[in-house]
């Protein structure tokens, strides 16, 4: 069958690079001429340059991927004591399956709360309802770029000695509506502990995969060090029965080209959002909201339709690829079929309706052209 090739693709990565060609080909040929690949100064300085832009005091940690990045959090503190085998954590329901995945591996159990049709993230009060004595830490995800963050009901369960442990593989430099544990607002370093992913498609992109870490406390990061480099805390020593999930000194380089430019970058997926929001009119449609209290990166632009499916159909005929968040929410998906999660139907109706417009390299006519071909749905 042929298809017609997109007008508008959903992402394009040449493009998303091309401005940075020059600069990215540079980094990668300082890192091949200095004979450093791994453990070099490219890891450290990322690791510095991503803890300033996330305000934080101590260095991040580089890691292979945002998966890798949650395993080691987990398994960090279990190795220290803070978390056992048949503890509950709390974690959303409406999610990519990697959030759940490692508390599976070390036998946490995930206890899913409902989003809220406002921001589609976990809803907080809800998950304050669920805590039970056996609760010992909380998950949130700031799904599509929009942070997950309520600072009343954070501070009782932080007080109840519950960890809080991010997600934030799609909402580097997104800002909370109010400060978090730490006395910043900026996602990445609300709570006790946070993962990153740099996967190509993220808004902050690596030419692989790549992922890291943050945290306050210095403990964690030196035990998720050394699980990442095999158990070792010097060499030929092992503490721990650890894995091999470490950050390369290529993509820290090429991350540090992508760093430089993703203020600039944040600001366009914002304007493009803003443009869909103020075009998009359509009964059978609802836009995200743009929230005046937080500032939202818009990893997706996530519009919800019952007609999902002919959406997405007629909008592929019409040039506009576009992609769904998620079509088969954890909870469905095979490999969790022994697991009860409980009923779920506000994330079933929202992974039935969802559907991802092109939201990176666009300019506002690009925007308001793609608007007027939704408006046109009949």
């Amino acid at each position: 069958m042929c298809f017609r090739k997109p007008e508008y693709p959903f992402l394009s990565l040449s493009d998303s690079i091309a401005a940075q060609s020059l600069q990215l080909k540079e980094a990668a040929a300082r890192v091949i001429d200095s004979g450093r690949y791994l453990h070099g100064e490219e890891t450290r300085a990322f690791e510095r340059e991503l803890a300033t832009l996330c305000e934080a005091d101590l260095p991040a940690l580089g890691v292979s991927n945002g998966l890798d990045a949650l395993r080691l959090i987990f398994r960090s503190y279990i190795e220290m004591g803070r978390l056992s085998p048949g503890d509950e954590v709390i974690v959303p329901a409406n999610t990519y399956i990697a959030t759940i995945l490692p508390l599976l591996e070390f036998g946490l159990r995930p206890v899913a709360i409902e989003p809220t049709r406002e921001d589609y993230n976990l809803d907080f009060r809800k998950a304050l309802e669920k805590v039970s004595s056996r609760t010992r830490a909380i998950l949130p995800v700031h799904l599509y770029g929009n942070p997950a963050w309520d600072s009343e009901v954070m501070a009782e369960l932080h007080d109840k000695g519950l960890l809080i442990i991010e997600d934030n593989a799609q909402a580097i430099m997104a800002r909370a509506h109010s400060k978090g544990l730490n006395g910043t607002d900026i996602t990445g370093n609300l709570g006790d502990a946070a993962a990153f992913s740099f996967y190509p498609t993220k808004n902050l992109g690596a030419l692989g995969d790549a992922g890291a870490i943050l945290s306050p406390d210095q403990t964690l990061i030196e035990t998720a060090k050394a699980l990442a480099n095999y158990g070792s805390d010097r060499r030929y020593h092992n503490v721990y029965r650890g894995y091999n999930c470490r950050m390369d000194e290529l993509q820290a380089a090429l991350l540090r080209v992508r760093l430089r430019h993703l203020d600039e970058e944040t600001g366009l997926r914002r304007q493009t959002a803003e443009t869909y929001s103020a075009h998009i009119s359509h009964k059978d449609i609802v836009t995200p909201q743009i929230f005046s209290d937080r500032k939202q990166v818009w990893h997706q632009y996530p519009i919800h339709s019952p007609r999902r499916d002919e959406l997405r159909e007629y909008l592929r005929k019409e040039g506009v690829a576009t992609d769904i968040h998620y079509a088969t929410p954890p909870h469905r998906q095979p490999c969790m079929a022994t697991y009860d999660f409980g009923p779920l139907p506000l994330t079933e109706e929202l992974a039935d309706t969802e559907l991802s417009l092109p939201i990176a390299n666009l300019t506002p006519q690009d925007a308001i052209q793609i608007a007027e071909i939704i408006n046109a749905f009949k």
